[in-house]
């Protein structure tokens, strides 16, 4: 029978890696977006749903009972990104049940699994939603505006849920540590400006939607060294993470260094021709990084885990389209 040193020194080694929460911390109060959200004690079993939120838990040594599906970037089509993948099989645990959420939130597949909290930092939930699932367990939802909860705050709230507000901030501080570390190697990126500019179509680039400053990926080119453009600034209404503008107004984003988006070759050459878009100084420049469907263009919208997963492939592509734009 272990002894009751061995058995504290265990649970110290559990709690220093963030696997335990701490119980005197209940009940936990989380104030969001939806008013107050109430964990009377530890919970057991934890769900989470909409992107990444399941990634808090894993990095603090908890897995999920449940968790969404991903829909983009799973090469595999096994429902697990890579970098989730990985850290399943660092704590030896399986895939849990996996949520389709393919056409929404799958109510009666979350409540199957008998959640003791659901996770929903960041996320899109209406007040229904959220009204529905909390009628199967305390919902931590997000802080301001739908898909707007920045990867540190997601870190904050989903611990928080978890009681293990301690443990979150040790999380963030060695994402940053990662960060600033890889950023220091690319002094090229100090004060470049950058625009995500979402999917464009090769057969017509009349009209051109972007990311705002509301939303993660921009936010994410300030944690790179990157700067936001005036242009896109001036375009971010609140709680408006998208917006468009007619490429006849291309010149009143002169203030472009590096342009992001998604796509293949065939749009470079598409942006380059065109007679409009080619005026872009990103464009003019070959300033461009292009993402796939892939695990880096995924990761290009920051997580928990995936922040370090890619950041040295994310930031070599910002790298090499800064050079460019000198």
């Amino acid at each position: 029978m272990p002894s009751r040193i061995h058995c504290l020194a265990v649970i110290s080694l559990l709690l220093a890696s963030g696997a335990v929460a701490d119980e005197a911390a209940f009940p936990v109060r989380v104030e969001h977006a939806f008013g107050t959200t109430v964990i009377p004690e530890k919970p057991e079993r934890v769900a989470s749903v909409a992107w990444a939120n399941h990634e808090v838990a894993l990095a603090l040594g908890v897995v999920p009972v449940g968790f969404a599906a991903a829909n983009f970037g799973d090469d595999d089509d096994d429902g697990l990104l890579p970098w989730v993948s990985a850290r399943l099989e660092e704590l030896g645990a399986d895939a849990p049940v996996l949520f389709d959420e393919g056409d929404g939130i799958d109510f009666e597949a979350v409540a199957a699994v008998q959640p003791d909290v659901i996770l929903a930092a960041y996320s899109g939930l209406t007040q229904a939603e959220y009204d529905t699932l909390s009628q199967i367990a305390p919902v931590v939802a997000y802080p301001d505006g739908a898909w707007a909860t920045d990867w540190r705050e997601m870190i904050r709230l989903n611990s928080a849920g978890l009681g293990m507000t301690a443990e979150g901030e040790a999380l963030i501080d060695r994402i940053d540590a990662r960060i600033a570390e890889t950023v220091a190697r690319h002094p090229q990126l100090d004060g470049k400006t950058a625009m995500f500019i979402t999917h464009l179509s090769t057969s017509n680039l009349s009209i051109v939607s972007f990311y705002t400053g509301n939303d993660t990926r921009v936010q994410f080119f300030g944690d790179l060294g990157l700067t936001m453009p005036a242009s896109v600034r001036e375009a971010t209404g609140p709680g408006q993470f998208a917006a468009q503008f007619s490429a006849e107004k291309i010149d009143a984003f002169d203030d472009v260094d590096i342009l992001v988006t998604y796509g293949s070759e065939d749009l470079v050459r598409a942006l380059q021709a065109d007679p409009l878009m080619s005026h872009m100084p990103a464009v003019a420049n070959d300033a461009l990084v292009m993402l796939g469907s892939d695990p880096l263009g995924t990761a290009a919208n920051p997580t928990p885990l995936s922040i370090e997963w890619v950041l040295d492939d994310y930031v070599g592509l910002l790298a090499d389209a800064a050079r460019k734009s000198e």
